[in-house]
């Protein structure tokens, strides 16, 4: 019979507890490489719905800038996932209740009022954005049919903040991106954090820009940088360039 000494008793329960630490810390960075892009789509959604609420509670201001907050995180969100190799059916779902909940609803909020015309303006934002993102697969390699809903929501807030919510400019705005949206025209896939390094420095400069959220041309960095998707998409922002 082999007797087991305390001391060996011990180091065998110090090793199964060490190894099982281990393994715990494995198993939490795995769960945190296959969500962390589920996060940025979640963060995403939080955006949108705090922008929602920011509309109806009558702060336009914090409601436009929620949505390009919103905006940032979404082409963040795809990066990372296949950064990491963590692409999923779950994302994607994700990804599209994010970009519905802040690209469709929170910013066609920003075009409401008690006039029942804008009530259906707003109606009609929202299912275009419904139908950009249920039907308009291109079936092309690196290509979206219809303009993304990202870009004309980021138009849509830049120009609010810039206009100081003059509702008759954001109307014209409006219709135009309904239109653009479900138009068979071509858009390329806006890979901006897997291109060149030039595209970095302009997420880069998005992200400083938050930070000057309260200088009312700061906003004009993204509606440059959304108008400039629209006129020059395959020449500057397709992720074969």
């Amino acid at each position: 019979m082999i007797l087991l000494s305390p001391s060996s008793g011990l180091f065998q329960c110090t090793n199964k507890l060490f190894l099982s630490d281990e393994a715990t810390g494995l198993q939490i960075k795995e769960f945190a490489r296959k969500n962390a892009a589920n996060a940025l789509s979640l963060a995403n959604m939080v955006m949108g719905i705090s922008s929602i609420l920011s509309s109806l509670n009558g702060h336009h201001h914090a409601a436009c800038w929620l949505v390009l907050i919103g905006y940032l995180l979404d082409l963040a969100d795809g990066a990372v996932a296949r950064q990491l190799d963590a692409c999923s059916a779950l994302g994607a779902k994700l990804d599209d209740f994010a970009d519905f909940t802040t690209f469709g609803i929170a910013t066609s909020l920003l075009l409401r009022t008690s006039d029942l015309l804008d009530n259906i303006l707003c109606v009609c934002y929202v299912m275009s954005v419904f139908i950009r993102l249920c039907f308009f697969t291109s079936g092309i390699p690196f290509m979206y049919r219809g303009l993304p809903c990202i870009y004309s929501a980021a138009i849509l807030a830049s120009a609010s903040l810039l206009s100081g919510e003059n509702l008759p400019m954001l109307r014209v705005i409006a219709v135009f991106m309904i239109l653009f949206m479900i138009s068979q025209t071509f858009y390329p896939h806006d890979r901006v954090l897997e291109s060149q390094a030039w595209k970095k420095a302009v997420y880069a400069g998005g992200v400083v820009m938050l930070f000057c959220s309260s200088f009312p041309p700061a906003c004009v960095y993204y509606l440059l940088w959304s108008v400039s998707y629209i006129l020059f998409p395959t020449s500057l922002w397709s992720s074969k360039v």
